[in-house]
């Protein structure tokens, strides 16, 4: 089948090492041209890698900072809202407690008042009917004396008769 010759093997021994030699000139040329470039390329892009790591880490711990910060201003702003609202129901109690007491002086003001309008009334009412009492009676009692009483006599017979209206009552 095969037959292996001494001049074949000098062939394949040549076309070996004629291989081996292309193959390590080869891989020297890549070295030369090819390895450095992708050794810088992969070295870069190991670099980028880690910066974009480093930078997601810093935003990360930024958006950290920034949502307790937010929520420290959320729970000022709560506790200010609170505060407000605390203070409105306190002002409005008080202005509610300051409108019900001075109604309330205001309508003893005005019983007040109403009393002595009352009294004025009542002391008018009395002195017109002392008066009315004292042209009936005088009328009366011309008329059944018929003659005029001077006025002292006149004020005088109309208090006691008012004193007997009192004294009845």
């Amino acid at each position: 089948m095969f037959s292996y010759s001494v001049v074949g093997a000098q062939l394949y021994t040549g076309d070996m090492i004629f291989v081996m030699i292309s193959f390590l000139i080869l891989m020297f040329l890549i070295k030369l041209i090819a390895w450095n470039p992708i050794t810088k390329m992969m070295q870069n892009r190991s670099d980028k890698i880690a910066n974009d790591i480093d930078s997601a880490k810093n935003s990360r711990d930024k958006a950290a900072e920034l949502a307790q910060q937010r929520q420290a201003q959320l729970d000022k702003t709560r506790e200010d809202a609170n505060n407000l609202i605390n203070t409105a129901k306190e002002n409005g109690q008080r202005q509610r407690e300051q409108i019900v007491e001075d109604a309330r002086n205001e309508a003893s003001n005005l019983k007040s008042s109403a009393e002595k309008d009352i009294e004025q009334q009542r002391q008018e009412a009395l002195a017109n009917s002392r008066k009315d009492v004292a042209s009936l009676s005088i009328e009366i009692a011309t008329k059944i004396i018929s003659k005029e009483l001077n006025e002292q006599d006149q004020k005088g017979l109309v208090d006691s008769y008012i004193e007997g209206l009192g004294k009845q009552k």
